[in-house]
């Protein structure tokens, strides 16, 4: 039999530090800090206490965790938006606040990064045939998140459309 280390529990006092120092070190959903307080052995109210402080004290802010989450994952990850957007709703973020972080989206930035992510696809992709190869590279992107007319617009402004490829 394994040894499972045994999970510490904490008063609401000890809970409301370590959480706090766990909202400082970057920005957190409501659902997982609740999680996070139910690990620490809270009740639903306790941890709902804490909640609202946090909240009232600006370390919890689920508006800011969505812009700083849109911003970070189009510059670093280069994802689209319907990628973006399914994650935030996975994470039980509200609309309004999914809608305050799509707007972060700069639609320069946002088509330049889609043309980066397709170049470099277009570079690794092995496929000779056309239109096989304009598919893998479509069904990539799609797969970042981005939206299927943007896609076809990039490939045509790269010259990737199928009746002028020729590899």
């Amino acid at each position: 039999m394994i040894n499972q280390p045994k999970k510490k529990f904490y008063t609401p006092t000890e809970a409301l530090q370590k959480i706090a120092a766990f909202c400082t070190y970057q920005e957190r959903t409501f659902k997982e800090t609740e999680s996070k307080l139910r690990d620490y052995g809270l009740t639903e109210d306790e941890a709902g206490e804490i909640m609202i402080r946090l909240s009232r004290e600006n370390l919890l802010d689920e508006e800011r965790y969505a812009k700083s989450f849109v911003r970070g994952h189009v510059r670093q990850k280069k994802w689209g938006r319907r990628r973006i957007q399914q994650e935030l709703k996975q994470k039980g973020l509200s609309e309004y606040c999914i809608k305050a972080g799509m707007k972060e989206i700069d639609g320069d930035e946002y088509y330049q990064n889609l043309v980066d992510v397709l170049e470099k696809k277009d570079r690794q992709e092995k496929e000779r045939h056309p239109g096989k190869r304009r598919q893998k590279i479509q069904l990539y992107l799609v797969g970042k998140g981005y939206e299927q007319d943007l896609i076809k617009m990039a490939l045509d402004d790269l010259g990737k459309a199928p009746e002028e490829e020729e590899n």
